[in-house]
């Protein structure tokens, strides 16, 4: 493996077809958007394809800039099945002749996607410390980790890894397409739940993967009722089919209009819902990074996380933090045991401003911020 120190290396020319390998969580996804623009825009001609999870490639599929997502599927079913699905799926992955891969992440099964990919140019990120010996040899280049451009936040995690190359960008808002089969779809299911003849309407996430991440149930019935007593306006709530039934014993216990969408659209149809929101509320999961991404505006309460490089970039997106000094810790939950007091002892009426000021500004530039998505 060749390491690369040089902030000007060229690539061939021989270089038509690329392949961008993200395997991270949806808001790694969301954020690659800006990188596969720029390689796309510094690469004139290039066709760009990117590997995701099984189950993510949806957000990209309307993507201008990509001409095919695949995705990394866990095979299933018999003993036959498990052995000969991956076998298909690397037949059909070589037959795509990538000339170029490049791993956005150190994970082990992005390293062998990329050497599956059978592409001659294989590119990963070569950290402080080095590599292991098996990892060099699945890549031909390493790109010698640098500090990251302190503006791009997020971004910048894949940027580094092609900045020598000269794909660079300043364009480092995530943004997503929605079809108009999804924008359809989405809006038949909305009439299917008597929410398509709604003038406005407020989305949220009250719940994550992780449950130190989580504001308390009491805290987010005092917001949706605040929201339906003072501007009346209904809440959607969204969310993973996992966190369903939270989402519907917090839907009977309001007093305000609630809808439960947890568990009811696939991510592509996700992203479609949150472009037709006023408004997105939420903790810090991947639904605030897709609702930023189709243009809504959003209110992102932090707690033992950091906002600074994940939080969505741009004046019409707000970040609510504690005000305790130990926020952030970057502990999962004080003393281990999966709840955060920074985030239990955050009130309402802390976050109450924040959305009132978003909302008054999105009743004039909600419409022209999604004139393009």
């Amino acid at each position: 493996m060749k390491i690369i120190d040089s902030p000007h290396f060229p690539l061939p020319g021989s270089i038509k077809r690329i392949l961008l390998i993200q395997l991270g969580d949806i808001g790694d996804v969301v954020w690659t958007t800006p990188t596969i623009r720029a390689v796309k825009h510094s690469l004139p001609g290039v066709s760009v394809s990117v590997l995701v999870k099984e189950g993510f490639g949806g957000l990209l599929e309307a993507d201008p800039s990509v001409e095919t997502v695949w995705e990394v599927r866990r095979p299933g079913g018999s003993f036959f099945a498990k052995a000969s699905d991956p076998l298909r799926f690397i037949k059909q992955w070589r037959a795509a002749s990538f000339d170029l891969a490049v791993d956005l992440r150190l994970g082990d099964r992005g390293a062998w996607m990329a050497f599956l990919s059978g592409a001659p140019v294989r590119i990963t990120l070569n950290p402080r410390g080095g590599l292991p010996f098996w990892r060099r040899c699945l890549f031909t280049h390493g790109v010698e980790d640098r500090p990251p451009v302190s503006h791009r936040g997020a971004v910048d995690q894949s940027l580094r890894i092609l900045r020598p190359f000269g794909i660079d960008t300043d364009d480092v808002i995530p943004r997503l397409w929605v079809s108009e089969t999804v924008r359809n779809r989405v809006i038949q299911i909305l009439a299917e739940r008597n929410l398509a003849g709604l003038s406005a309407w407020v989305s949220i996430n009250p719940y994550s993967r992780w449950s130190y991440k989580e504001w308390s149930d009491a805290r987010w019935l005092d917001l949706i009722n605040w929201l339906w007593e003072e501007f009346s306006l209904p809440v959607v709530i969204i969310g993973s089919n996992q966190e369903r039934e939270k989402a519907e014993a917090l839907s009977r216990q309001s007093r305000g209009r609630i809808f439960n969408f947890a568990g009811q659209t696939s991510l592509a149809e996700l992203a479609g819902l949150l472009a037709l929101s006023r408004l997105h509320i939420g903790v810090d999961s991947a639904a605030p990074h897709i609702a930023a991404a189709v243009g809504t505006p959003t209110v992102t309460i932090y707690g033992p996380t950091s906002w600074r490089d994940w939080a969505p970039p741009g004046p019409q997106h707000r970040v609510i933090t504690p005000d305790m000094d130990c926020a952030p810790c970057f502990h999962k939950g004080c003393n281990g045991e999966g709840y955060s007091l920074c985030l239990e002892t955050l009130t309402t009426e802390r976050i109450q401003p924040a959305i009132r000021e978003a909302l008054k500004a999105s009743g004039n530039t909600v419409l022209a911020l999604k004139k393009d998505v």
